[in-house]
């Protein structure tokens, strides 16, 4: 079987998992992507589609092993961090959460999903990035008068 007929076995079954999911048809749809994992492909995209609907189904630790093993196919997969963070507050690891929401956040400014944003995520992600800069700057601004003023002081 070709790589690309792999890949198009995994999206049909990605996207008939998320058919099931909404359908509230939780055993068929894991049963579905766990078989699409034996073809190697899109494995960030089929962990994070189970965790989802782990999730859904209230398996809150099968939930957890899904999105972990989403982060580890794909690092950068700020979703995956953030529904891991969305577990992990209801699971009260309060802490756990608190650490892979901000991670999201980060990953999401560093490498946003621009394809599959709206407008008005994008004016937010704008928004934040210019905010976080304007942050940097007084920062800098800040630490700069301050060395200036020291010196000053000094002589």
């Amino acid at each position: 079987m070709s790589p690309e007929d792999r890949e198009r076995i995994c999206r049909a079954a990605l996207a008939r998992a998320e058919e099931l999911r909404r359908a509230k048809r939780y055993g068929e749809g894991i049963e579905l992507l766990i078989e699409a994992l034996k073809y190697g492909v899109e494995k960030p995209a089929i962990y994070f589609r189970l965790g989802n609907i782990y999730f859904d189904a209230g398996d809150l630790s099968r939930a957890e092993y899904a999105y972990k093993r989403a982060i580890e196919e794909d690092p950068r997969h700020a979703l995956a961090h953030h529904n891991l963070g969305v577990v992990y507050r209801r699971q009260r690891k309060i802490g756990l959460s608190v650490k892979m929401l901000k991670k999201a956040r980060r990953l999401e400014l560093l490498h946003p999903r621009a394809a599959d944003l709206s407008p008005e995520e994008k004016r937010a992600l704008l928004r934040m990035g210019l905010y976080t800069a304007a942050v940097i700057l007084a920062l800098l601004v800040g630490f700069f008068l301050l060395l200036y003023l020291v010196s000053v002081l000094l002589r």
